[in-house]
């Protein structure tokens, strides 16, 4: 059995993470486009009654979709800059969702189901984010692209 830095830090765990990537915002972009009230009363305990508030949730939701589509389309490419590229703003995405989901956790009096393991699951994607860009850019070294 290999230790878990070896497997994080892969090839294999690049693929993986283009994968669970992809599945996840595709998912939740699904659920944002199709039920955005209910998907919003999961997560934040309280559901969306404007018709503002929904166009906005539903626009998120297409943002999401088209993520997991990109992440499914770059599967497996772990040379290019562009895929290189995607995952660092990933990191960006990630940490951003985990800390404004965790602040609204904190301050808010009510909230929904799923959103203390959804801050987890962003808070683990960061990490995951952020191993991969390392072992990214570690394989790009000049002394390491013939190993």
């Amino acid at each position: 059995m290999e230790p878990v830095g070896v497997l994080l830090n892969s090839s294999s765990s690049v693929y993986a993470l283009q994968s669970a990537t992809a599945v996840i915002e595709a998912g939740a972009g699904v659920a944002l486009l199709s039920f955005p009230s209910d998907a919003a009363k999961l997560l934040l305990g309280s559901p969306l009654d404007t018709p503002d508030a929904l166009t906005v949730a539903r626009i998120g939701g297409m943002a999401l979709l088209t993520l997991g589509a990109a992440f499914w389309l770059a599967r497996g490419d772990e040379q290019s800059r562009a895929s290189k590229g995607l995952i660092a703003a990933m990191v960006l995405y990630n940490l951003g969702a985990a800390l404004i989901l965790g602040a609204f956790g904190i301050v808010s009096r009510r909230v929904g189901e799923v959103l203390w393991p959804a801050v987890v699951l962003h808070t683990a994607m960061t990490g995951w984010c952020i191993m991969s860009v390392r072992f990214l850019s570690h394989a790009e070294e000049p002394e390491n692209l013939h190993r």
